[in-house]
């Protein structure tokens, strides 16, 4: 797993319109807030991305750009983004390249039974490409005003 204080693994992933996004885009000029989630529409996803695009303006204030990452597709990542309104950009890690390079595909077990899939995590990334915080299990509510505290203080 990722910790603070190491350099932030790159990455150059599709969004939403199919544009590839990288980390490079932001180095020297923006923070990045990384998060993981597992699924499109799904509820806890729902009330994350809510939350984050309930403080997209605050966020940008920071010098921050919020970047949700599932394995879902561009097409699922648009739909998702035009239900509920969203104001974050989201990457679409089909693949599981990036996934793995932030360790977050990971063995869960519900019910009693055990599986792959993403671990709900968020990583800030500051503007010199390193990662100030790394947090893994995370819980979507209250969860966007936290790391946007934590922004602040970069």
């Amino acid at each position: 797993m990722l910790h603070s204080n190491q350099p932030a693994p790159d990455f150059s992933v599709l969004n939403q319109h199919q544009q590839t996004v990288t980390l490079s885009d932001f180095i020297g000029h923006k923070n990045v807030v990384l998060y993981f989630y597992p699924k499109d529409d799904t509820p806890g996803c729902t009330i994350e991305a809510n939350e984050f695009t309930q403080m997209a303006n605050e966020f940008a204030t920071a010098d921050t750009v919020v970047l949700g990452v599932s394995k879902d597709s561009c097409a699922s990542h648009q739909t998702f983004i035009d239900k509920f309104s969203l104001q974050v950009e989201l990457l679409a890690d089909t693949s599981g390249e990036l996934c793995e390079a932030y360790a977050v595909w990971q063995e869960k077990e519900r019910n009693g039974v055990k599986k792959m899939g993403i671990v709900r995590s968020t990583f800030i990334i500051d503007k010199q490409g390193m990662l100030a915080y790394a947090e893994y299990g995370v819980s979507p509510e209250g969860h966007a005003a936290a790391i946007l505290e934590k922004v602040k203080t970069l």
